[in-house]
């Protein structure tokens, strides 16, 4: 699956698309204090502000309880996190809605994997799994079910390349298979 951030507004919110930093001007954010997802907004709101632009303000909770009523009371304008856990939110309990998504290794596409202890004879089998859950759509009806479909990946890899060292992600060389 390809590693997404998910931006979330509040059903029948005016925010119709979250995609650049220009979008993020003026609106209270919520998100998690030392992720991968605040560099993002930080660097996004020094972009609007070196471009004139009203800079976003961010908002931390300490649970996801409180962000979750904020979102829902309008007391914040989006959620900004990893988009498979509003997704999920999403559709059990409605409320929010997806306005747009950013790659998890922003500004590069960054991946989610199986993972095994190297040389262990898993890799192969779960590779031939996972091919045979694509081909024969049930990955797809997984996606489809849980708001995932944005995360979707055409095939599996064995050992992808990763994100390169200096990145947020690192890279794939630490003794692991996988795919």
């Amino acid at each position: 699956m390809k590693a997404m951030l998910g931006f979330y507004v509040k059903t029948g919110s005016k925010i119709s698309e979250i995609k650049q930093a220009s979008d993020i001007a003026g609106l209270k954010i919520i998100v998690g204090s030392g992720t991968n997802q605040e560099k993002i907004l930080l660097a996004w709101n020094e972009a609007n502000e070196k471009a004139g632009i009203k800079p976003a303000l961010l908002q931390y909770f300490d649970d996801q309880a409180a962000a979750q009523l904020a979102i829902r009371s309008g007391r914040s304008d989006a959620l900004f996190g990893p988009n498979s856990v509003y997704a999920y939110s999403a559709a059990i309990t409605g409320g929010i809605k997806r306005v747009g998504t950013v790659t998890g290794g922003w500004p590069l596409q960054a991946d989610i994997a199986v993972t095994t202890r190297k040389d262990n004879g898993l890799v192969k089998p779960i590779h031939t799994a996972l091919e045979g859950a694509i081909a024969g759509g049930q990955y797809e009806q997984v996606l489809q079910r849980w708001g995932l479909d944005v995360e979707r990946v055409d095939t599996s890899l064995i050992n992808p390349p990763g994100l390169p060292d200096g990145s947020l992600q690192g890279s794939n060389d630490h003794g692991t298979d996988t795919t």
